[in-house]
């Protein structure tokens, strides 16, 4: 089944006892775009994604993913999604071609092996996948849970709060793998807290507060938001984060993997 939009909620709410989470939220992420939901603690960002991949019931309102209604239909909803939680969840006894393997076979893939080494090449693990993953640093593991998660393709991937805890250069890490999902046609909805991860990877933004959805549109868009801006020359001054990465290098991703 094929829709224009990838994910559609319509008047979504949900409490816990008398607290209300959700308040009624309207949205639509386009098939093949990158949506990032903005929002505080408490906001709801990870209640709507819980609801989405049919890891917990909606108290009212309507929500389809890929087409099919997360309510009356949550198998077909399963076998369209993947979720990538706020923490890896890899094996790290294993290795990490053991990981891609084991999550194929459990998907009942009739070539496991063959899936795990394409994916390993795809996200540039090939040779860190022949060791543990107790050894990998914190971009490596994240690289592997997403990749875990593609395993079978499917067209929509929910991305929790997926850099929260990296090191910089781990998070760039991850934004070249999101980018990369995005150039290959994956709906990728994020939740994050980092306003800069947002404008480096979406396609549109949605801001929740508070349990409602109170803005929704183009990074272009949401600055219309503002008043009119003042022109004033200053001078740029590096961040720290700058000044890091152009110490350490911006990829130490081979040296890494290569120990």
């Amino acid at each position: 089944m094929t829709t224009t939009h990838a994910i559609e909620i319509h008047g979504l709410t949900k409490s816990y006892g008398d607290h209300a989470v959700l308040k009624g939220v309207d949205l639509s992420v386009d098939a093949g775009s990158v949506l990032a939901l903005l929002g505080s603690n408490g906001a709801g960002k990870t209640t709507a994604v819980k609801i989405l991949s049919t890891l917990l019931s909606a108290d009212g309102g309507t929500a389809t993913v890929n087409g099919f209604d997360v309510a009356s239909d949550p198998g077909k909803v399963r076998e369209s999604i993947s979720l990538t939680g706020q923490f890896a969840a890899v094996d790290e006894v294993l290795t990490g071609r053991e990981n891609l393997v084991l999550v194929a076979q459990l998907r009942r893939h009739p070539d496991a092996g063959s899936v795990a080494d394409d994916l390993l090449t795809r996200f540039d693990l090939t040779e860190a996948g022949r060791k543990r993953v107790a050894t990998y640093s914190g971009g490596m593991r994240r690289r592997l849970d997403i990749a875990m998660s593609l395993v079978g393709d499917p067209p929509v991937l929910f991305l929790d709060e997926p850099t929260t805890g990296l090191d910089p250069q781990s998070r760039l890490e991850v934004w070249e793998t999101v980018r990369e999902l995005a150039g290959r046609g994956t709906t990728v909805l994020l939740t994050t807290q980092y306003l800069d991860e947002a404008e480096q990877l979406a396609d549109r933004i949605a801001v929740l507060h508070e349990g409602r959805l109170i803005a929704d549109g183009t990074l272009a868009e949401l600055k219309q938001l503002l008043p009119p801006t003042t022109v004033e020359y200053v001078e740029k001054q590096p961040t720290l984060e700058d000044v890091f990465l152009a110490i350490v290098g911006h990829d130490r991703r081979h040296a890494e993997e290569s120990r």
